[in-house]
């Protein structure tokens, strides 16, 4: 399985260490905006194309899959871009920051028949999959999440501290994480969400603070507390308040109500999130099946985000 990695930021490097890690997969192809910086990770990877251009790489390429790791802005045309393009993709989340981008990539999915999947990685996170596995067994009822995502972004700057020429957003990207994760534990759709934001950042554009309520079909409800403002330990934290238990996630670390420890390591064949999502994305092209958290799967997640933004511009 030959695959191509666009954008060598952050989390370009995560799914390229991801890669290493699956048997029969090679990254063929790195795309990126810098030639230099793209030309020194494609050596520290051993990538043999480069290009800054996905067009061109999409031309001349022996990839069978992209993965996006690009702006928040690009992703839906990209995705589009690529399967038009005949590949199977997999971008980074959110798909899309505008509910009519995200059903625009359904759309061309559905024509093209090509595999998409979305970066949704709490859904594939040893912690979260084991309260999931465990709610699906019946041994396990949500009640309530609550969830804090907290990060300290008043530039603009990614994961690893770097700066970047574009800008985060609370709603279309960190919510999304939650608002998905939410209706994938419960097993049950959204059916009321509510959102207050802060004040807007003069020079982002942006609430840097906001804060989201949703209530589940089956009576589950989560809170959920957005900032760019905490200047302090940055993440994210999801307690589950089941009726069976307590439990509270850190990506791939659980632990109960009382911070003891709880072995996740015969979960999956990874603990690593980003590694798992890959690795289904693979699986997925492999046995030509639609993959966990395929652009069908989430898609409801992004019309969420939609009336949420609706909300919050009246």
């Amino acid at each position: 399985m030959k695959i191509m990695v666009v954008g060598p930021g952050a989390f370009g490097i995560k799914h390229l260490e991801g890669m290493k890690q699956i048997d029969g997969a090679e990254v063929v192809s790195l795309v990126g905006h810098s030639k230099e910086k793209t030309l020194k990770i494609a050596k520290e990877y051993n990538v043999g194309h480069v290009s800054s251009s996905l067009t061109e790489a999409l031309d001349s390429s022996e990839a069978d899959a992209v993965i996006l790791c690009t702006p928040t802005s690009m992703h839906a045309a990209q995705a589009i871009e690529c399967m038009r393009a005949g590949k199977h993709v997999e971008v980074e989340i959110p798909l899309a920051d505008s509910w009519a981008d995200a059903e625009a990539v359904l759309k061309i999915q559905k024509e093209t028949g090509r595999i998409c999947m979305v970066g949704h990685t709490r859904r594939f996170n040893p912690s979260h999959q084991w309260v999931h596995n465990a709610v699906q067994s019946g041994g396990l009822g949500i009640q309530q999440m609550d969830v804090q995502t907290y990060f300290f972004r008043r530039k603009n700057i990614n994961a690893k501290g770097e700066p970047r020429s574009w800008t985060d957003h609370l709603l279309w990207h960190h919510a999304a994480h939650t608002v998905d994760l939410f209706a994938y534990q419960t097993g049950s759709p959204v059916i009321q969400a509510n959102a207050i934001q802060g004040p807007i950042h003069a020079e982002l554009g942006i609430a840097m603070d906001m804060s989201i309520q949703l209530k589940a079909a089956n009576g589950a409800i989560c809170t959920l507390s957005l900032s760019f403002n905490n200047d302090g330990p940055i993440g994210t934290l999801f307690r589950y308040i089941c009726d069976n238990g307590t439990y509270i996630a850190r990506y791939d670390d659980l632990v109960n109500g009382n911070e003891e420890p709880i072995d996740v390591s015969a979960v999956d064949i990874s603990m690593n999130g980003i590694e798992l999502q890959d690795r289904e994305f693979i699986a997925a092209i492999r046995e030509g099946r639609e993959p966990n958290s395929s652009v069908a799967q989430v898609l409801p997640c992004y019309k969420v985000l939609y009336d949420l933004e609706q909300q919050l511009s009246d």
